[in-house]
């Protein structure tokens, strides 16, 4: 059984829910609670994060940036890249190509 569309906890504070992934493209809600921290990390996949809602502070390689309400930012493929939530936010994260390791964690592939 696949648990797209549900959520469930990834760190203190942060939670995500996957979607049933298309053929090369794939999208996830991440909410984080104030001062909840996504972990900087990198993957091979391009990413287009944006924000529904709230205040995040990323780091995406050197660079600083504020990311608003209504507002997305591109993140290259191998870039070291995290988060901090100035306050409770959420995301709509879309990776390219399919982030096989987050499908996993959804159960892609069972009964």
């Amino acid at each position: 059984m696949t648990t797209y569309g549900v959520w469930k906890n990834i760190d203190d504070g942060v939670s995500r829910k996957i979607h049933p992934p298309g053929k090369n493209v794939m999208m996830a809600e991440v909410k984080f609670a104030a001062g909840a921290a996504g972990a900087a990390h990198s993957h091979p996949h391009e990413q287009l994060t944006y924000c529904l809602q709230g205040k995040l502070e990323f780091t995406v390689g050197s660079r600083k940036i504020i990311l608003l309400p209504g507002e997305s930012l591109v993140i290259p493929g191998g870039t070291i890249h995290g988060a901090i939530a100035l306050e409770p936010s959420i995301l709509i994260d879309i990776f390219t190509p399919l982030r096989e390791d987050m499908l996993t964690e959804a159960g892609k592939g069972e009964a």
